[in-house]
């Protein structure tokens, strides 16, 4: 399995250095054009990011360019300066004005995009929202880069084994009102609730913002904090880079472990010098996407959203659109452990 998902993240990153990561108009075949009314107007297609600066935010923003040029489409690719709604707002303003065919969204809150984007699909603006979702009534579907609760299970099983089943550990979150991290540190707190976890005690989830000096910041006051910290949990990717860095630097390898969610060029040096004994991840691109595939279904009317359609997401093969709550929602699959073993061939892909 390992050495299938290497050759598709080469394939991809390869892609990506053919096409360039830029966000500027691309230049279409005008045999195959995608229209809003006209024979000479290329759809657009855009996709809006938490914050800009965020390496995992741009591995997203070069899958859904990939999946646009692909289909032959105009891509656009924004992100507000600090990840906060208001940001997000006045950005998804501007693309209505465009008159874009489609918006994907990381949302930065689950419910404050509500009106923006409703405002959207009303204009007949296909909205998706992908990593980071917002409330079912502010999109269509969901495009979800894995299940949800395994993530958050995952990462307890993981510091538990770290550990040795005892001690403190901490979470080291991106925002408070980010709805993957939090619903993910919720499937944490029922995977605590077991049995076998009675000696490990959660003692705080600290939010970093997604911003690498404040997640430093909190990282250094929760050592401050909790002198006996066993471990720190950041499932994000800016936030464990963070760890891992104070962790280094204040010389405490192997007496506070860090796991999460990294990228693996990112996390490498920390993996081999055993200050994150391993982590988890999944392929951001992938995750980009598929979010632009599953815009452009929905444009071109092969999907509507509904639980039980099954559509191809182009090189990712077929998937089928699941219930999330009172919405829909695509899942990618599992998270992938990178570790001391496979770390040096990982760093190289993203």
């Amino acid at each position: 399995m390992k050495k299938i998902l290497l050759k598709t993240m080469a394939a991809a990153l390869a892609l990506v250095m053919v096409v360039g990561c830029g966000s500027e108009p691309s230049n279409n075949n005008s045999s195959d054009p995608k229209t809003n009314g006209s024979q000479s107007e290329t759809m657009k297609y855009a996709m809006v990011f938490k914050n800009t600066g965020n390496p995992y935010g741009e591995k997203m923003l070069e899958g859904f360019e990939q999946a646009i040029k692909e289909i032959g489409g105009e891509v656009i690719l924004r992100s507000p300066d600090q990840p906060t709604a208001e940001g997000q707002i006045q950005i998804i303003e501007q693309l209505i004005t465009q008159k874009v065919a489609a918006i994907a969204i990381a949302g930065n809150d689950f419910d404050a995009l509500q009106p923006v984007l409703t405002k959207a699909m009303n204009q007949g603006i296909k909205v998706v929202s992908v990593d980071s979702a917002v409330n079912s009534k502010s999109r269509i579907v969901h495009v979800n880069q894995a299940n949800p609760e395994r993530i958050g299970r995952i990462q307890i099983e993981a510091v538990s084994d770290m550990i040795g089943g005892e001690g403190q550990i901490a979470v080291l979150s991106a925002t408070s009102q980010a709805a993957n991290q939090n619903l993910w540190i919720e499937w944490m707190k029922k995977e605590l609730e077991k049995p076998e976890y009675a000696k490990i005690e959660l003692v705080k989830v600290a939010y970093g913002d997604d911003l690498r000096d404040k997640s430093v910041s909190e990282t250094e006051a929760l050592l401050k904090s909790y002198p006996d910290l066993k471990a720190i949990i950041a499932p994000t990717t800016v936030g464990i880079a963070a760890a891992g860095k104070v962790i280094t630097d204040k010389g405490l390898k192997g007496k506070v472990l860090v796991t999460g969610l990294g990228l693996p060029s990112e996390m490498a040096s920390y993996i081999e010098s055993g200050v994150s004994p391993w982590m988890y991840l999944w392929n951001p691109i992938d995750v980009g996407y598929a979010a632009g595939i599953t815009a452009h279904a929905l444009v071109e009317g092969t999907i509507t959203g509904a639980i039980g359609e099954t559509y191809e997401l182009g090189r990712l093969g077929s998937n089928d659109i699941v219930e999330d709550g009172d919405g829909t929602q695509v899942m990618l699959g599992d998270p992938f452990r990178f570790d001391a073993s496979n770390i040096t061939e990982w760093k190289e892909v993203y």
